[in-house]
């Protein structure tokens, strides 16, 4: 193996971990935003935000929004990712 071979190698293993770390980081988000509010639903319902209850709007609401937030942050990262390791297949 060359070093130019083993350079692609080591950018390649960089360019996965951070995808894998960054694709595990949303997921914990979307857990959390999935599954906590249900838990600490009463809790939540202390909290008025917007007029509503919190455990309601995030519910109802709130997640949505999240979930849609991570899909965003996921493509703005990984274009730059592809753009850093040189993966970008703009024309």
């Amino acid at each position: 193996m060359t070093s130019v071979e083993g350079e692609e190698r080591a950018r390649q293993r960089a360019y996965w971990r951070t995808t894998l770390l960054l694709t595990a980081v949303l997921l914990l988000a979307w857990a959390g935003v999935s599954f906590l509010p249900g838990w600490f639903g009463d809790e939540l319902n202390t909290v008025v935000f917007f007029g509503w209850p919190l455990g309601f709007y995030m519910a109802s609401q709130g997640a949505l929004i999240v979930f849609l937030l991570i899909v965003w942050i996921y493509d703005r990262c990984m274009t730059h990712l592809e753009k850093r390791y040189g993966l970008n297949d703009e024309d």
